[in-house]
């Protein structure tokens, strides 16, 4: 019944902007079923439904039996309990099968418009990593995924090779492509790969750059999203927020950062960054999916862990690709941390432990391992006794830690791992700038 809900949704939008008044069945029989099925080519293949049933891999169904196949659907909503082979999301029959899900004892009070409201539905998922698909329930959304409908049956009617059956697998690239800052509909769009055998298919889209599209183009709030698989078996995550003001700080403050021009040059390079250390399915089970999400993977080698020593970017070695994945580290590190201030504060703190090292008589190295047990420090306790020995020190340096000591000192201990990573980050990039 998702599906359901969602198709009722779409279909809302689709009578308000058409000024129409379509039921869920009227749109199917003259819209959604010529569009998606009345071709030898499918947008979407779902298992056991009547138009799939009886066809031999490789081959495409006629004129005459896909209107035999469309007759029988209309029969069975109209004579028998629904099920998942006739209405999208619903059981099995088999309550007990792997294909079976979202199943109650309560007695619904379903329709037979709310059986087609769930094809409709059923066309609008966004396929993103590792199998799932995401429901949203925002009615701008839904039409503009509704809007790439049309270009995907022209690619597949116009292009041999391309395999049929990745509707959801295409929303999530159209979504990425109708909501870029330059998009035209002028703009050729064919995000196709080469297969093995020689084909073409749609590859599917990264969950982050979805998200983060949909973050750069909704007002700031959260917006809900229904995850799910339906496949040889079927799998419900369920509902989870998705924080579109938390996605959207790193790329803001990257922006307000490095400029706008920078990350309009490497913006896929840096959106590549975002939520590679979690998968989509791991990230769901933070329960709402925001910035924490969109940690990048290599992130983790720069944060000092117990027993472990500090390992700091080498700004020396950094090719211009490196430098772009410092930078978004950085940007991430301060979202994490919400305060644009820090940045400054992360900037003095590096400018003072160099200003400290430099005062260290030649030929000794001994303020620089002081510094080093510094960034050594796995806790706010610890941070502040190893900067005791640089606060002893007759330093010009000793004010500006003892500042900062101060307002790490204020500062809550799971932000603390950040802000000492941003000022480990700051510290190598100002040290590499003076040699």
């Amino acid at each position: 019944m998702i599906a359901s809900s969602i198709g009722k949704k779409f279909l809302s939008e689709y009578n308000r902007r058409k000024n129409l008044n379509y039921s869920a069945k009227e749109f199917f029989e003259k819209v959604f079923y010529p569009l998606f099925y009345d071709h030898p080519k499918y947008l979407q293949w779902i298992t056991n439904s009547p138009f799939v049933q009886g066809i031999r891999k490789g081959a495409y169904p006629t004129q005459q039996e896909r209107k035999e196949k469309f007759t029988r659907l209309i029969e069975k909503l109209s004579s028998q309990r629904p099920d998942a082979s006739i209405a999208i999301g619903y059981p099995s029959l088999d309550e007990i099968a792997t294909t079976s899900g979202q199943i109650t004892n309560l007695k619904l009070p379903l329709k037979e418009d709310d059986y087609y409201a769930s094809w409709i539905g059923g066309g609008l998922g966004v396929g993103v990593q590792g199998g799932y698909s995401i429901y949203f329930e925002e009615p701008e959304i839904l039409w503009k995924i509704h809007e790439g409908w049309n270009v995907y049956r022209e690619h597949l009617n116009n292009l041999d090779k391309l395999r049929p059956n990745q509707i959801e697998t295409w929303n999530g690239q159209w979504i990425v492509h109708f909501l870029q800052e330059d998009y035209s509909s002028s703009l050729l769009f064919s995000p196709f790969e080469a297969t093995k055998d020689g084909g073409l298919e749609v590859p599917t889209q990264r969950w982050t750059e979805i998200l983060l599209s949909i973050a750069n183009n909704i007002s700031g709030r959260t917006l809900n999203g229904y995850v799910f698989n339906l496949g040889q078996t079927n799998t419900t995550i369920g509902f989870i927020p998705f924080n579109l003001p938390q996605l959207k700080k790193p790329v803001q403050f990257y922006i307000d950062l490095f400029g706008k021009n920078e990350y309009l040059d490497n913006g896929k390079l840096i959106r590549s960054l975002y939520g590679t250390r979690f998968g989509f399915a791991a990230a769901c089970e933070m329960g709402v999916i925001g910035v924490r999400a969109l940690e990048p993977k290599d992130l983790r080698q720069y944060m000092t862990e117990q027993s472990k020593k500090v390992r700091l970017p080498d700004y020396s070695r950094a090719d211009n690709e490196q430098q772009i994945s410092f930078k978004t580290y950085q940007t991430w590190l301060l979202a994490m941390l919400d305060n644009k201030q820090l940045w400054d504060k992360a900037n003095e703190a590096a400018q003072a432990y160099i200003q400290y090292e430099g005062e260290a008589k030649k030929l000794t190295t001994k303020n620089f391992r002081l510094v080093e047990e510094v960034f050594d420090s796995t806790s706010k306790r610890k941070f502040i006794e190893e900067n005791i020995p640089l606060l002893k020190a007759s330093s010009i340096a000793a004010s500006a830690i003892n500042k900062l000591v101060e307002e790490i000192n204020s500062m809550p201990e799971d932000s603390f791992k950040y802000f000492l990573t941003l000022i480990k980050f700051r510290y190598s990039f100002i040290k590499s700038q003076t040699k």
